[in-house]
């Protein structure tokens, strides 16, 4: 195992952190106190979590150093990069959780939830891991930077921050190809294939354009420039980040909401496909089976959710404790908005869906589940395992009574060969597996709590899991995740970044073969 380059390449994420905590902290220095002429107590604790970054990272480039008589690089292998992506999410929210830590303790309410380091450490796990879950009771009690670190941070967590290295280091030589396919979310990203470096950066490309493009709908539909960056942010990396207590509601506004629903759509789609586009292969969009496949769920998702809150014939409560009209059109934007929030795994709330008719609930945990594309920031099982998955079923199902029929499995015009089957099931076992585990660890850590019943304890794991945010009852729409014991805390913290990569690039570390030299 080479851990001088893994140390090497840390340092250089650590260092990149710090450099965009001192970007911050410059912007703020500006708009404060030469624009608006007013001091921001915030200045000092994100200048020292960027010093105590530079130094985090000045440790690991020291240790990491290549010793003068080596020869050659060092090369990344397979190991390697799946330490280095696991041990990257890790360190990153070390050092993404310094900012809150050290406001708190130098100028929050004693009371205040990032006065715990485990809080501090939730809320930037969360955000790395775009899975917006958050322990802040009272979003307005945080000052501007730290609404826009934790913004930034789920937007350099959606493409994902090692593919940011790979984009922007040429340091990791023939390795970076093995750590793309790690940190690329989903079984094979479409499109990603010999040039690394040239095809991460067309994506961090299309990544910006989107986000800018973004911006400026936002700033039409009437946000203010601060938030319509933040809510940007949130929006294509699918991470649910809001700087309003009740999230996307407070806007009431119908436009945010339609521009909400095409943003979500488009980041939970394959980014591979955009990045045919670019290369003008724009037919390869539609002519995907998987693109297809994750529209026909949103729309079948909205539907069945449409008429069940039509048919209930109860108002719809807004996520800032307002009874709105249940009207057919209010009706519509509102079921779609949700389950394309929710399944895109963003988890902007406009609604409290916690009073929705059961059918209306169930729909939002199954599709929670199943996520955004294979390639895309959202998280999940992700659309294409849930197709092969049945396809396999099926064809399961006529081997029962056809047993000497030989059929080929596809999806679209691509054969599945027998190694991916195998892949794909093991996933979806492995999900449902963990989705088990944690709901029942939840229930024994907070048996002394009345407050995690079962539908929180099964939601709670599953919006972790799927890095979806908010769930139901106690976690739900209105709710936050700050009432949970530190050890519940740091489980939910392993079920983000589990889910974030994918399962077995985490799980794998816990097998003794792993570290045993080859």
């Amino acid at each position: 195992m080479n851990y001088r380059l893994i140390l090497r390449q840390l340092g250089l994420l650590v260092l990149v952190l710090s450099g965009l905590l001192l970007l911050i902290w410059g912007w703020s220095a500006i708009e404060y106190e030469f624009v608006e002429d007013r001091s921001l107590s915030t200045h000092i604790p994100i200048l020292l979590s960027a010093a105590f970054g530079i130094a985090i990272a000045g440790i690991f480039l020291v240790v990491g150093k290549k010793p003068k008589d080596e020869q050659g690089t060092g090369s990344m292998g397979r190991r390697e990069a799946l330490l280095l992506v696991s041990t990257s999410w890790f360190v990153g929210a070390i050092v993404s959780a310094a900012p809150f830590l050290l406001w708190a303790r130098m100028d929050a309410e004693k009371d205040h939830p990032f006065q715990s380091v485990i809080n501090c450490f939730f809320e930037a796990m969360s955000g790395l891991t775009t899975t917006g879950a958050t322990i802040v009771t009272d979003i307005s009690t945080l000052p501007a930077p730290l609404l826009l670190w934790r913004s930034l941070i789920q937007w350099l967590g959606g493409l994902g921050i090692v593919v940011l290295f790979v984009a922007v280091l040429p340091s990791l030589g023939v390795g970076a190809k093995k750590l793309f396919r790690v940190e690329a979310p989903g079984p094979d990203p479409e499109g990603v294939r010999p040039h690394i470096r040239e095809t991460a950066r067309v994506l961090w490309m299309i990544y910006v354009g989107m986000t800018i493009v973004e911006i400026i709908a936002y700033r039409i539909a009437g946000m203010q420039w601060f938030d319509a960056t933040c809510h940007s942010f949130t929006t294509l990396a699918t991470g649910g980040f809001s700087t309003q207590n009740a999230s996307l509601g407070y806007y009431n506004s119908r436009w945010i909401d339609i521009i909400t629903i095409i943003f979500m759509v488009i980041a939970g789609a394959n980014f591979g496909l955009y990045y045919a586009a670019f290369r003008g292969k724009l037919k390869n969009i539609w002519s995907d089976p998987e693109f297809r496949f994750y529209i026909v769920l949103l729309t079948g998702g909205s539907a069945i959710v449409i008429f069940s809150l039509l048919g209930s014939g109860q108002p719809l409560v807004s996520t800032t404790g307002a009874v709105e009209s249940s009207s057919v059109g209010n009706t519509i934007t509102q079921s779609v908005f949700t389950v394309v929030s929710q399944q895109s795994t963003t988890g902007f709330c406009t609604t409290d869906f916690d009073t929705w008719p059961f059918v209306a609930k169930a729909v939002l945990i199954m599709l929670m589940f199943v996520g955004g594309c294979a390639g895309s920031t959202g998280g999940g099982i992700k659309v294409i395992r849930i197709w092969v998955a049945f396809k396999v079923m099926l064809s399961e199902l006529e081997r029962a009574f056809r047993p000497n029929v030989v059929r080929p499995l596809k999806v679209g015009k691509a054969a599945i060969d027998p190694e991916l089957k195998l892949a794909t099931i093991a996933y979806v076992l492995g999900v449902v597996v963990l989705f088990t585990v944690g709901a029942g660890a939840l229930m024994v850590l907070e048996s002394g709590n009345p407050e995690c019943d079962f539908t929180t304890a099964a939601s709670a794991s599953v919006a972790t899991i799927c890095t979806v945010g908010p769930g139901l009852a106690k976690v739900g729409a209105t709710q936050n995740y700050e009432w949970f014991s530190d050890a519940s805390k740091l489980l939910l913290c392993v079920l983000m970044a589990i889910g974030r990569l994918e399962v077995f690039a985490v799980l794998v570390l816990l097998t003794p073969r792993f570290w045993r030299s080859a």
